[in-house]
């Protein structure tokens, strides 16, 4: 069973359509218990860090998600879902993310680019990742954000995106991987990016 991590940030009901499609076994829970006896789980998410945090931990599921990633389960991080496993943000200066990955979310700078990036725009992919697999470099994906992910790391790359400068738009290593646009949105490359992480044994 894949848990869908209900914490009040966004709408969640097309990933679950997106996954019943797919015919994987997927249930939205906000709870701690049914989360923590998922066979894999899905943080997905739009708005903000420091109101994404505080969520997760007023209802224990900052715990579930760290306790799920530490157990070897198979982990989906979308859009904030995927900012949120950063150490911080320039969103919210002060708050602790869930510290997965060492790194910042950081805002677009000032350029003639409208902030937020919003539509779609191709990557390029990185590396290998299963994830990945049948997504060539050019591939568009629809993304809605004003921040993005620097990793500590850059070898947690699987693709980048260019929207007046290079930014990690998949990160992954070994259970958990992320994206920072809308697999749920982005048509049948999306389904093809959710069915290789269920065939991943995420679901």
């Amino acid at each position: 069973m894949i848990a869908i991590i209900d914490y009040g940030m966004g709408n969640l009901s097309s990933v679950f359509k997106a996954l019943k499609k797919l015919g994987a076994d997927a249930r939205i829970t906000g709870g701690v218990a049914e989360t923590g006896k998922a066979d894999s789980v899905i943080l997905p998410g739009v708005g903000n860090f420091g109101d994404g945090m505080k969520h997760l931990k007023a209802s224990g599921l900052d715990k579930a998600v760290r306790n799920s990633i530490s157990d070897g389960k198979p982990f989906l991080g979308i859009c904030l879902g995927m900012q949120l496993l950063m150490d911080e943000s320039e969103e919210a200066p002060g708050v602790p993310g869930l510290g997965i990955f060492k790194g910042r979310v950081v805002r677009f700078p000032k350029s003639p680019l409208k902030v937020p990036h919003m539509g779609w725009n191709d990557i390029s992919v990185d590396g290998e990742n299963p994830n990945l697999a049948g997504i060539g470099n050019g591939t568009y994906f629809y993304f809605v954000h004003s921040y993005y992910v620097k990793p500590d790391d850059s070898r947690i790359n699987a693709a980048t995106c260019s929207y007046g400068l290079d930014f990690s738009a998949c990160i992954g290593r070994k259970n958990v991987f992320a994206t920072q646009f809308h697999p749920e949105k982005s048509q049948d490359a999306g389904l093809c990016i959710l069915k290789n992480w269920i065939s991943e044994k995420g679901g």
